[in-house]
């Protein structure tokens, strides 16, 4: 369809490859060296990252986005927390916060918290069971995207959900400030729970903390850095917690550079020349496909290719024309080349095309593709004229439809190629792209009435449930919302009793568990509420002086332990 590079980017793979992944391996090796002889070696100095644009509001409940939660490791932290190391290790969850991961009590109903003396936050205010309590009633006074998907099971949170503005939680999270405890009663067990309160959403704020997003105004944190200033139109600067004191290397270690500044604003090719000109550190954006073969063969000892639980997909308003109708839906998934998209993206050795939801070697993923000529386990190519067909049986052909995607060189290609495919399917179509500060939050709210957009998803913990429940459940659809994941507006009451089912059975037979899932994921494909594209890989473009990059696989590249001396 005019947009195909996929013959450029394999060749371009296919040269570089070896080379890339040879040198991915060696990232994530601990070095021998004791941790304070490196620490007296390379602490020190301003470590400057930069991306096209922010991602949306500061506040750490109320943020989701891939590119913030990862500062968010070492600004804040919640009771328990991903162990920050390369690798699967850092799939671990360790405490933080709290002294230890407490044993269940009440038939797996109710966990009491021992909270850690000492610890402040970057105020310099001591950190309280108070504190722990009001930061679980902000979750929900703020309307976090997760309150009723991760934190719904809380006694308490259905009258919080009902009444965010006098939430108390009572009988779900008491604190006991004498005896320096919580305890968090949950209306059922849950094999997830403490995934849930490892992930920003769940981060221990000050009991003071403004009751709504505080936008671009920074709320203290108990990490090694905290944000000293944001403007989403320039820049936002951390610097080191002067009240910090490592409690737990695992959980929120001690950084290295002294001051981080996080520019906004240059595109992707001025970024990567800044990079090779020592002037920047890291750039967020994915490269440009044209510029791979360049930083590739010049600069490979700079390139860092890490895989991602993650896929970048096309949701579609189930409640608007024409994607209210399933037809409609099912007949893009068909018509997609997702060769064409891998090549966008930098060819296959930075993805490889996916028509499920689930990406590969996640629990609950079983290869399987409908939406390609002769379905089966995996996608092999669009079938145009069963796309056709079912525009045609919809009678929806001529309306007018605009893909909404990022304003970043990546996500307006595919924007426009599938602009193109609905041209090519009898629509009226266009593409606007928006500023990525803002596009996460405008394509979930049902006010903007954005029929069909671009979007991606990675993990917040590894889980099918993180992908299904949370995209895809009808207590993640909040019409008129900026906090509305579920950006389909699709409710299917029998999927959502299935995937409750999967979650009971996950206590007690993970592998049921897992084939459920898989069950959901194909439930939901069938309905189309989005088209899935493909499932990418990370890639970081370093520059030269930065050395000791460990690559998380939770939360992916760790800020705080490279250096740039």
């Amino acid at each position: 369809m005019g947009l195909n590079f996929s013959f450029l980017t394999r060749r371009t793979g296919q040269l570089l490859a070896g080379a890339l992944l040879a040198q991915t391996a060696l990232c994530g090796v601990a070095l021998a060296e004791d941790r304070a002889e490196l620490m007296a070696k390379h602490r020190g100095g301003t470590m400057t990252l930069a991306a096209v644009s922010a991602a949306g509001t500061i506040d750490p409940m109320i943020n989701y986005t891939a590119q913030f939660w990862q500062l968010y490791q070492m600004t804040y932290d919640g009771l328990v927390k991903f162990k920050q190391a390369g690798g699967t290790d850092g799939f671990e969850i360790v405490p933080s916060i709290a002294e230890a991961i407490p044993q269940a009590e009440n038939d797996g109903k109710t966990y009491v918290f021992k909270i850690r003396k000492g610890i402040k936050f970057s105020n310099g205010k001591d950190v309280t069971p108070s504190d722990v309590l009001a930061s679980f009633q902000r979750i929900f006074k703020v309307k976090g995207p997760t309150t009723g998907s991760f934190y719904g099971g809380i006694v308490g949170a259905d009258k919080c959900i009902e009444t965010a503005e006098t939430c108390t939680l009572e009988g779900g999270v008491t604190a006991d400030d004498a005896a320096g405890t919580v305890t968090i009663n949950l209306t059922a067990p849950d094999a997830e729970f403490f995934s849930k309160l490892a992930v920003p959403h769940a981060s221990i704020l000050p009991a003071d903390a403004p009751l709504a997003d505080a936008g671009t105004t920074p709320i203290p944190g108990t990490g090694a850095y905290f944000f000293e200033s944001y403007n989403p139109n320039e820049q936002l600067v951390m610097k080191r917690n002067p009240h910090f004191k490592e409690w737990s290397a695992d959980a929120q270690p001690d950084g290295y550079a002294d001051e981080i500044i996080y520019k906004f604003g240059l595109t992707e090719e001025a970024a990567i020349n800044a990079i090779i000109n020592g002037q920047l550190d890291w750039l967020f954006d994915t490269p440009p496909a044209d510029r791979l073969p360049e930083i590739g063969s010049k600069y490979a000892s700079q390139i860092k290719i890490d895989p991602l639980a993650a896929f970048w997909y096309a949701p579609m308003n189930t409640n608007l024309a024409p994607f209210n109708d399933p037809k409609v839906r099912q007949a893009l998934n068909y018509a997609l080349d997702r060769d064409s998209l891998v090549g966008l993206f930098g060819g296959e050795v930075l993805a490889q095309p996916t028509c499920q939801i689930l990406p590969p070697d996640f629990p609950g993923h079983v290869d399987d593709c409908l939406y390609t000529k002769e379905p089966g386990p995996t996608w092999a190519e669009p079938d145009m004229d069963k796309a056709l067909q079912l525009v045609e049986e919809s009678g929806t052909k001529g309306q007018k439809v605009t893909v909404i995607a990022e304003d970043n060189a990546v996500a307006r290609g595919i924007g426009t190629y599938i602009q193109s495919v609905l041209s090519e399917l009898g629509y009226d179509a266009s593409m606007k792209a928006v500023s990525p500060n803002i596009q996460f939050t405008y394509i979930q709210n049902t006010n903007n009435n954005v029929q069909i957009s671009i979007s991606q998803w990675y993990m917040d913990y590894p889980a099918a449930s993180n992908f299904l429940n949370v995209l895809l459940s009808c207590s993640s659809f909040t019409p008129g919302s900026d906090s509305s994941i579920n950006i389909s507006g699709y409710c299917n009451k029998d999927l959502d009793a299935k995937m409750k089912e999967a979650m009971t059975l996950a206590l007690t037979d993970p592998a049921a568990a897992n084939a459920k899932w898989a069950e959901v994921d194909k439930g939901f494909m069938e309905q189309s509420p989005m088209a899935p594209l493909f499932t990418p890989k990370s890639v970081n473009f370093t520059s030269a002086r930065l050395g000791n990059y460990l690559f998380n696989k939770q939360n992916r590249w760790i800020v705080s332990q490279s250096w740039v001396q």
